[in-house]
């Protein structure tokens, strides 16, 4: 067959296949978009399962953190905070407050998932991290959202969750073969990951301020206990945001 100008018309995929092409795609892309902040995440998994192990956690205790918290930056903090023996309700409070961040995250992403089914958003959700924030936001806002660009996101959570998981054993047993594993500086690639990400992120005037605000207060209050430093500067940043991106928004209809 052509299609009038002498080039063969190509075949039409059956809407099964269709379908099927099309969620492999999305599935592939979501990986794509996500393989960067895996490997970032690879040394952090690595040195949390060495710390851990360090700190006297029972390996089974270590891999269940990465299994049912599924946050590095709760679970350093959860360790950090066992190690100075804080009581179950302080731990609890200090990764509340630090993880408060996701509700921005679910916030931003809410136009984009709110027409799925209440199961989907509940895994959507619940694996919801930073670093698949930083893949889908980017994603959505270049593409936009689709029938199938869910399964986008669910490649995504799936890929950072099992890689998590694996540096996270990997470090368990490294750390049992040698010692001092949490000192070699693989830290650094998470940081440089972070960074990265933020970097791309600040491009408005709330972006700007909660990062100022952020990195001043943290470098300021490092000396509280228990990263009470992180905790204020978290809480102010998301504040301060707001404020600033209020006040723009009022200028600009004024």
């Amino acid at each position: 067959m052509s299609d009038g100008t002498g080039v063969p018309a190509a075949a039409a995929l059956p809407p099964a296949a269709s379908h099927r092409a099309q969620l492999r795609a999305e599935v592939l892309d979501g990986l794509k978009i996500t393989f960067p902040f895996m490997v970032g995440a690879a040394p952090f998994g690595v040195i949390f399962g060495a710390l851990a192990t360090a700190q006297g956690l029972h390996p089974l205790e270590t891999a269940s953190l990465s299994l049912f918290v599924f946050s590095g930056s709760a679970q350093f903090v959860a360790i950090s905070l066992l190690a100075l023996g804080a009581g179950g309700w302080t731990i609890w409070l200090a990764t509340l407050i630090l993880n408060l961040r996701h509700t921005l995250y679910a916030a931003a992403l809410v136009p984009y998932v709110r027409h799925l089914s209440l199961p989907w958003r509940f895994v959507l959700s619940a694996g919801l991290t930073d670093e698949t924030f930083a893949a889908m936001e980017d994603r959505y806002r270049r593409l936009g959202k689709h029938a199938l660009s869910h399964w986008a996101y669910l490649a995504s959570v799936v890929s950072m969750y099992l890689n998590w998981q694996f540096w996270t054993v990997l470090g368990i047993v490294a750390g049992s073969q040698f010692s001092g594993l949490e000192d070699t500086g693989l830290g650094f690639a998470a940081i440089a990951t972070f960074i990265g990400m933020v970097v791309q992120k600040l491009t408005t005037p709330g972006a700007r301020a909660a990062a100022a605000i952020a990195g001043v207060l943290a470098a300021a209050l490092a000396f509280l206990p228990h990263n009470l430093g992180l905790t204020i500067a978290t809480l102010a940043a998301i504040c301060g945001a707001v404020l600033v991106d209020r006040i723009v928004a009022a200028r600009r209809m004024a």
